[in-house]
């Protein structure tokens, strides 16, 4: 709304408004060339405020954020713990500023903090750069330059360079190709993790430790490379949960069923003496064996057990003389060699079922079990052989040999008691152990996949290369930056001055009617200010709320073309207005919007030390005042961003726009003078209320006041106007006795803009007519129709 208020009888306050209307007309809005932020300024790109205030722990943000950023809030939602943050970002640790290029500006905020800490009896001088020889003058802007050159090489390399945080330039690369990487490593994990989850204890679960160690162990792995099976196996030994000593097998001796095989007596026909008369009989018959075995029968016997005839007396002597004693001695040796066999063989049997029972995962068990049973076998039928020497001692016989059957149990009892052995051993150094199967898994992994690592580390290393370049380049730059700063420091600090600050001062607390106290400088050096009366006596402590509160305006407003110190005063600025208009009058206020205005437009184009300026403010007009753009459309320009902050359920939240979100009743009147398509049938109320609102209620002008300022006919032409408005405000037309003529309208509409060119308010007009704003030639103006009127 484009509003201002004046008093007609007072001399200052008709002096004031003339002013105001003047700056009002000349504060246009900024030129199209604003649409093109400041990105590579070195300007805020987001606000971060949360845990603060009646900000959530998750907070909100700011973001996107241009050269103007406007944020509209009622009091109490939450503006100021955005400028304190802004301000001091150290002290909110939850809150975050992003800078573009990652370079912070010098930060100028005006809120309640600033007024508390600089308004007092005497304030901090504000240097600015004073007059000074051509020369001098061109030698500061030389050194501007060169900071400006020096501020550019770095955004350049750290644009290239890049932020992790969002992806970009070598940083992003080097995150990206790492990311990647820990991908494919993570394959490689989850492929053998079932057999090495203990070699991989500490980093199974996550993606990055992994990777970590991955490349720890291709810059640090000297262990032995073995195949990849025998780590499974021997993985599943050294990493078992319950292992321990395992006892050792007992050595079988197979001699004992050896020897025998090799026996005489086994081959030998066993028979009695041949000089006895019976002896060529039991030759002829070969029935040996079953004479022996009869001789039992014949025991007290008168007859033969088998014909029934008598025997002759002298039958069991001579058969007792065939069966001499050699014969019994090889029969003995056939007993003997029976029941030792037997006994040897039971107990080598014995021997290798208790191995079967405990060698366990030292040999191949089923084949061991099977050439055990082999070899009973083989015991078996050589016992059988033996049985059959004893019955038919006469007929020989040979042995199965075990030679080839206990060969082979010897070799896999062997081999399973070195792996025993080697067992206990590992059992012994179990923590040596585990480290070197560790150290020999890695390397086997990281042998297998060795075109995948090399790939990755030959793609990191030139990024690498980039990154320490681009870094050392920043330095460089930086290092020259510093030098370059203290010297335009020291060339500002022999032509800055305090008293041109107070000299401005003090003519703008004149302009505005401000004439009971003004600025003086003081301290030992001239470097401090006071606030005066014209007795010279302190005013700090009696000046009223709006006296003070303009003082402090003044006082930021021209700190923002200087500095507290001797230098620094042409460094870029970010400037900050938190409610700048409490507690000032209308007149007053109208005139802080025209100078924050200017702050706008100086970094809306761009050509200044102002980069970006943010306007927080809960009033409504202020806001209106100082938004003002008769550029803009229906959707915010490119230089601009609209912020709401409202407190709901408690908590602040900030809202995007990509319109000005704040409307007035007073504007949208205006909108309908500006529609083509406006209705006739009130249009006369809309063009009273608009007079009464600007004129007559906020500039105590009444209708006969502005009646006089026309003259001749032109004051009939103007007094029928508001007999038209009164008319058409206060009553409704009948279609079938009179009706609005667009002719009617026209010509009133003319009335209506004229009457703001008297009253010497022609910018306002033209301001709110925006883009519907016509030059217009008024020698061509018709009078309206006396019976219309």
């Amino acid at each position: 709304m484009r509003v201002v208020t004046f008093h007609s009888d007072s001399a200052t306050g008709r002096k004031g408004f003339e002013t105001a209307a003047c700056l009002l007309y000349l504060a246009v809005s900024c030129k199209n060339k604003c649409a093109k932020t400041h990105a590579g300024a070195g300007v805020l790109q987001a606000i971060k405020i949360a845990n603060q205030a009646s900000y959530s722990r998750q907070g909100e943000t700011l973001n996107p954020l241009k050269a103007i950023n406007f944020i509209f809030g009622t009091n109490g939602s939450g503006k100021t713990t955005i400028s304190r943050t802004v301000a001091d970002p150290t002290s909110y640790p939850d809150c975050a500023v992003t800078w573009a290029n990652g370079q912070p500006l010098e930060c100028l905020v005006y809120n309640r903090d600033f007024v508390s800490r600089n308004f007092h009896e005497q304030m901090p001088g504000i240097f600015t750069l004073g007059e000074a020889e051509a020369g001098m003058i061109g030698r500061i802007e030389a050194a501007r330059a060169q900071i400006a050159d020096y501020q550019g090489d770095v955004a350049r390399s750290e644009n290239t360079l890049g932020q992790r945080e969002d992806g970009s330039g070598k940083r992003g690369e080097l995150d990206r190709l790492r990311a990647e990487f820990e991908t494919n490593c993570w394959v490689i994990k989850t492929a053998h993790d079932a057999n090495f989850k203990d070699a991989f204890s500490g980093v199974r679960n996550s993606k990055e430790a992994f990777c970590t160690r991955l490349l720890k162990e291709v810059a640090e792995n000297t262990a032995t490379l073995m195949d990849i099976e025998q780590l499974k196996a021997n993985a599943a030994t050294v990493f078992s949960s319950d292992i321990s000593r395992h006892p050792l097998i007992a050595v079988v001796d197979f001699s004992d069923l050896l020897a025998p095989e090799m026996a005489a007596i086994l081959a030998k026909k066993v028979i009695g003496k041949d000089d006895v008369d019976v002896a060529q009989l039991i030759r002829r018959l070969g029935n040996s064996d079953w004479v022996r075995g009869g001789l039992k029968y014949l025991e007290g016997a008168s007859q033969c057990p088998f014909c029934q005839q008598d025997v002759a007396e002298d039958l069991r002597s001579r058969l007792d003389a065939y069966f001499d004693e050699t014969y019994l001695q090889d029969m003995a040796a056939i007993e003997q060699l029976t029941n030792s066999y037997a006994a040897h063989g039971e107990r080598v049997i014995g021997q290798l079922e208790q191995v079967l029972l405990t060698v366990g995962e030292h040999t191949d068990f089923e084949k061991l079990k099977a050439e055990v049973e082999r070899l009973k076998a083989v015991i078996e039928v050589n016992k059988r052989q033996l049985a059959s020497k004893r019955r038919e001692p006469s007929l020989p016989i040979s042995f199965e040999t075990i030679s080839g059957v206990s060969g082979n149990i010897s070799v896999q009892c062997n081999e399973a008691i070195a792996s025993i052995t080697r067992h206990n051993a590992l059992v012994d150094n179990l923590g040596a152990e585990r480290r070197n199967l560790t150290a020999q898994i890695w390397k086997c992994l990281i042998t297998q996949n060795g075109a995948l690592i090399q790939k990755y580390t030959t793609e990191k290393s030139a990024l690498d290369k980039a990154v320490n370049g681009l870094t050392a380049n920043i330095a460089s730059k930086n290092a020259q930056l510093a030098v370059a700063e203290s010297e335009l420091r020291s060339l500002e600090r022999n032509v800055t001055s305090v008293q041109p600050t107070v000299t401005a001062m003090n003519g703008h607390l004149s302009s505005m009617g401000f004439s009971g106290f003004k600025l003086r400088t003081a301290g030992d050096r001239g470097e401090l200010y006071e606030i005066v009366r014209d007795t010279g006596e302190s005013a700090a402590t009696t000046l009223s709320e709006g006296e003070s509160s303009f003082v402090s305006f003044l006082y930021f407003y021209h700190l923002l073309r200087g500095s507290n110190t001797a230098s620094g005063v042409s460094s870029n600025r970010v400037v900050i207005f938190d409610d700048p208009v409490s507690s000032l009058d209308s007149d007053v206020l109208f005139v802080v919007g025209t100078l924050i205005k200017r702050i706008l437009k100086e970094a809306c184009d761009g050509t200044g030390q102002i980069k970006q300026v943010f306007v927080l403010t809960h009033n409504i007009y202020f806001h209106k005042e100082v938004s003002f753009d008769s550029k803009r459309g229906t959707t915010c320009r490119g230089h601009e961003t609209f912020w709401t902050v409202r407190k709901i359920g408690g908590e602040s939240r900030l809202t995007n726009y990509d319109h000005n979100p704040i409307k007035t009743s007073y504007e949208l009147l205006w909108a309908d003078v500006r529609s083509p398509g406006r209705s006739n049938a009130t249009i006369q109320n809309t063009l009273r209320r608009i007079i009464e609102s600007y004129f007559k209620m906020l500039g105590s002008i009444d209708t006969d006041q502005i009646v006089g300022m026309f003259d001749g006919p032109d004051q009939q032409t103007c007094a029928s106007l508001f007999v038209w408005l009164h008319d058409g405000s206060h009553s409704v037309h009948d279609d079938l006795h009179n009706s609005v003529d667009q002719g009617v309208v026209d010509r009133y509409l003319d009335v209506f803009r004229r009457i703001f060119e008297k009253a010497g308010h022609p910018g306002h007009y033209k301001m709110m007519m925006g883009t519907q704003f016509v030059e217009n030639d008024h020698t061509q103006r018709v009078a309206p129709d006396a019976e219309a009127a």
